[in-house]
């Protein structure tokens, strides 16, 4: 059989030793009883898609969370076979497992090298301990250490570590100390994103005082600069690769290519449609299984005059950007409005062309929020907003 499309697949897993003090995503501190039936559930979720989505070949797969690592080894297993029989996977897909120090023993990581993963992203954020205890993390920078240790043991050479910036009482220095830390493990990908306190978290409900915007926009440029001398490449706005190492399922939700998420709380865009699966751990695996009610809460079909908008908003957050001749192919629009958006941008150092490619600077990367709304105010407001989440 030919597979004419590719997809990225998102396996949700909701499940956390405990819960950080800054996370929003939906998790579950303390439920272990109940990651069998999530599993179950899961299982019969990846049959039902897999017989939906017989015409494309699965090339990236990435397990998130919550904490992936914290559902054990043989649970994982069963899903990744669970997948390779439903799925057209390709040979050479990326497979992901984030994970988090505290579950990262040897059985486990031997387990999932023998089941075909190929890439581990370890939430590491910091390697100060104070900060470590601060945001509720459960490990200490040692353990971590000896984590990825173990991982580079276990034959994993492509590690993406996660870093936090912006913390309580963090100047330039101190961020770059760990930087320094996290660096000398050697990753081969960082992830590193700036502490927003999310209404309804713990730490939102502390308020603590964070360093204001000029200290942050300080903190990331310095960690840009570091990392460039490093010989990481900036290639989107939060994420930084050695070459060839950039994340490819990531890469597929920056241009728009199709992915299937399951799980609680996972979202999806396939088929020109954007669908999303409840929150809720036990109203999905009812759901899935037969016993409960429908478990689709989110759901949308995109017209291809939006689509534009969303191509715009996603490639100006990455190093790639937009090129003007591709953006008129797939659109049949004309690029010149948005151009004329840009222009300026540039001549203030915040965006760049280069043979008819535009994109973001680091110095623009730090205001991307603002200049995408002010580039997408170029659409006749006749077409309707392009319903972004910026």
């Amino acid at each position: 059989m030919k597979y004419s499309k590719s997809l990225g697949l998102y396996i949700h897993v909701p499940f956390c030793v405990s819960m950080c003090y800054y996370c929003d995503f939906y998790s579950l501190g303390g439920r272990a009883a109940q990651m069998d039936g999530y599993v179950k559930a899961m299982c019969a979720h990846i049959r039902d898609y897999g017989a939906l989505c017989g015409g494309y070949s699965v090339d990236t797969v990435y397990f998130g969370g919550g904490t992936p690592s914290f559902l054990g080894e043989k649970r994982l297993a069963k899903l990744l076979s669970e997948i390779g029989k439903r799925f057209s996977l390709s040979r050479n897909a990326e497979i992901t497992v984030e994970a988090n120090p505290d579950s990262m023993s040897p059985k486990l990581l031997k387990k999932l090298k023998k089941a075909g993963v190929n890439r581990l992203s370890v939430g590491i954020q910091s390697a100060d301990d104070d900060e470590l205890a601060m945001l509720g993390r459960v490990h200490t920078f040692a353990q971590a250490q000896d984590a990825v240790r173990r991982a580079q043991d276990a034959g994993f050479d492509n590690l993406s570590l996660d870093l936090m910036y912006g913390l309580p009482g963090q100047d330039t220095g101190r961020f770059l100390r760990s930087a320094e830390a996290v660096l000398a493990l050697q990753p081969a990908h960082l992830s590193c994103y700036g502490l927003k306190l999310e209404p309804g978290t713990p730490m939102a409900r502390d308020n603590p005082v964070l360093p204001d915007d000029d200290a942050q926009a300080d903190l990331y440029l310095a960690l840009c600069n570091r990392l460039c001398e490093a010989g990481f490449e900036h290639y989107e706005v939060s994420n930084w690769a050695r070459p060839g190492r950039r994340s490819r399922h990531n890469s597929k939700y920056w241009d728009l290519s199709e992915y299937l998420g399951l799980g609680p709380g996972a979202h999806s865009y396939l088929g020109g449609r954007r669908f999303a699966f409840v929150r809720d751990l036990d109203a999905y695996c009812a759901g899935v299984t037969g016993a409960g009610g429908p478990i689709v809460f989110e759901e949308e079909d995109v017209p291809t005059m939006r689509r534009h908008g969303e191509y715009l908003m996603l490639r100006l957050r990455t190093r790639d950007g937009v090129q003007e001749e591709t953006f008129q192919r797939l659109f049949s629009r004309d690029f010149a409005p948005y151009a004329a958006k840009l222009a300026p941008l540039a001549q203030h150092g915040l965006a760049a062309q280069e043979l008819g490619r535009w994109h973001l600077t680091e110095q623009g990367f730090l205001v991307s929020n603002s200049i995408i709304n002010e580039v997408l105010s170029a659409d006749d407001p006749a077409e309707g907003p392009a319903n972004l989440d910026l």
